[in-house]
């Protein structure tokens, strides 16, 4: 079994990917937009994923919701694991290696970007983008932010947001400041959204990020 996704292929070999995970109650398709705006000459190969489960009010989710920071325990490592195998086997299919792939998403998406980027279990990527999101605190998985040196990461959200609060990635953005990775981060004056102006930032980002050589120099 593995999520649907959709696919966007690379103008020529890719020179890395952009994984994007959507928000609560959304699919496959609603950010697949941006994978143009964020990559628009198609460098890098791009994929969106679609959340496993099906939750009222509607739309794919991710994990049962209970309280802001802490997924549901069963329905997170579920969905971690097979999204895992999804990825890996997504990457291994295209020749892109871990370290080249840039993970991105929104509110959930940006939860499952965090732990597929930073679990003790996974490898590294070229870097994370978490837009209105948090560091995942769940029974049995460890965040490895040890392992978050130097590592990119790019976290917006917006001051007026009522349903996961500007505090969570305020935690994040010190957590990680205080690990060494390298952090980009904005405030928007905006609710539960994505600020576009962030956007035309976040683009020069991913293409220093997906092209880059891995950390530690170019690898054999």
């Amino acid at each position: 079994m593995q999520p649907s996704y959709r696919l966007r292929p690379s103008a020529g070999l890719p020179e890395g990917a952009l994984v994007l995970f959507h928000g609560r109650g959304a699919d496959e398709h609603d950010l697949l937009p941006l994978l143009d705006v964020l990559d628009p000459e198609r460098r890098l190969l791009g994929a969106t994923a679609r959340g496993p489960l099906a939750l009222p009010p509607g739309g794919a989710h991710w994990y049962v919701v209970r309280r802001v920071g802490f997924p549901d325990p069963d329905t997170f490592h579920s969905t971690y694991a097979l999204v895992s195998s999804w990825l890996d086997g997504l990457l291994a299919e295209h020749d892109v290696a871990p370290e080249r792939t840039v993970l991105g998403g929104f509110s959930q998406g940006a939860v499952m970007s965090y732990a597929l980027g930073l679990g003790a279990d996974r490898p590294r990527p070229a870097g994370i983008m978490a837009l209105s999101g948090f560091l995942p605190v769940v029974d049995g998985f460890e965040l490895d932010l040890d392992g978050a040196a130097g590592l990119p990461v790019a976290i917006g959200h917006g001051t007026h947001d009522p349903v996961i609060g500007v505090e969570f990635g305020r935690e994040a953005r010190e957590r990680l400041t205080a690990a060494g990775a390298d952090v980009t981060w904005r405030e928007s004056p905006i609710p539960h959204a994505i600020d576009p102006q962030f956007l035309d930032e976040l683009r020069g980002w991913v293409s220093a990020g997906g092209a880059s050589e891995p950390r530690g120099g170019p690898q054999p």
